[in-house]
């Protein structure tokens, strides 16, 4: 029997925010929406609800969509900004980057990801005007979009100053501006701010906002500020095979995660459990914090041989994200395991 194969996959909790099950009220409310008939394709009552809810939640008259995953999502709506000979700007650590098996690329007909150095995780606004302003030639893609990520694959979170900033220099080039909010949620309830400070009023035109870390069994949210972005994006769901026709079983359980802030609780559960596991870590001997605990993962650098003898005994997590040893919390996480973690990371480190 495998280290992790236990009732409640305790060990293997800091794998991944994925690796969670479908929260009590999403679950609920994709059991609800299995009964009777309902028209397809969106056009049911729980796919408008939602629709009108998210509107409520931005406070703005946006564009809404639903696929069935991230690399759907980023992928689909980096494809709407940008023409086949043009180039999207993101760090060399962005998940479009390094995990999308080059779907930006494939579903754009080849627009060109053009990398920028990051700080922690983040593009910088000399970075990104470097990458803009270094060839205008007709030989090099030409820059149409930039893409962030909240919160960032290491951890960190966008302050709505620098959101700002990078979209203002956008903006002074031309440029559109997707965020790929995969741990949206997580890095809303860090900041304290409302989900429109932190996306169109900062000058986001289109957020690609994750359910399935947060809770949800299956589906992203496609959110178009800028409504003409957005014109015919529908045909490109249908193309790419993202046209759910049960639709109702993806919105009705995002309609329970928007009701009463349950997503902002869940995600302030996630980055609590987290701050937890690096406040016990800061105190390890042996135990170095590679990145600051902003959202609801935790980098560490641990010799080898801690690292192997966590692993021998059963704990799950990646080692090739940051360059350490990386720990996510998620809605489901528990202080029981967070604790076990950090006491077993002693006894790896003192042998």
């Amino acid at each position: 029997m495998p280290l992790h194969d236990n009732s409640d996959g305790f060990k293997l909790q800091f794998s991944s925010d994925n690796t969670a099950g479908i929260c009590p009220e999403a679950l609920a409310a994709f059991n609800a929406a299995n009964r009777g008939f309902v028209p397809s394709y969106g056009n049911d009552d729980h796919t408008l609800a939602v629709c009108d809810r998210l509107r409520a939640v931005f406070e703005t008259d946006c564009e809404v969509f639903f696929v069935f995953n991230g690399t759907a999502a980023n992928s689909l709506a980096l494809a709407a900004l940008c023409q086949s000979y043009q180039g999207v700007i993101c760090t060399d650590t962005a998940h479009v980057a390094t995990d999308e098996c080059g779907a930006p690329e494939f579903f754009s007909n080849g627009s060109k990801l053009l990398l920028s150095p990051h700080r922690h995780g983040k593009l910088t606004a000399q970075g990104v005007r470097e990458v803009i302003t270094r060839r205008s030639d007709i030989h090099y893609p030409r820059p149409r979009a930039i893409t962030l990520t909240q919160s960032t694959e290491l951890g960190t979170i966008y302050q709505i100053g620098e959101v700002a900033g990078l979209t203002r220099l956008a903006r002074e080039y031309g440029l559109k501006t997707q965020m790929d909010g995969a741990r949206f949620a997580n890095a809303v309830a860090a900041l304290g701010c409302t989900p429109a400070d932190i996306t169109w009023r900062a000058g986001i035109d289109v957020l690609c906002f994750g359910g399935t870390k947060l809770g949800l069994p299956v589906g992203e949210a496609i959110v178009f500020f800028d409504r003409a972005l957005g014109e015919e994006f529908a045909y490109r769901c249908k193309q790419a095979g993202q046209l759910a026709s049960k639709m109702r079983f993806l919105s009705a359980p995002w309609l329970a995660l928007l009701e009463n802030d349950t997503w902002l609780r869940h995600a302030r559960h996630a980055n609590a459990m987290a701050r937890r596991l690096a406040d016990r870590i800061a105190a390890i001997p042996g135990a170095e914090m590679l990145l600051p605990t902003e959202a609801n993962g935790v980098f560490v650098n641990l010799p080898d041989a801690a690292i192997a003898r966590l692993r021998a005994a059963g704990w799950v997590f990646y080692t090739f994200i940051g360059g350490g040893a990386r720990f996510m919390c998620s809605w489901a996480t528990k202080e029981a395991a967070v604790d076990a973690l950090a006491d077993a990371m002693v006894q790896a480190l003192a042998v």
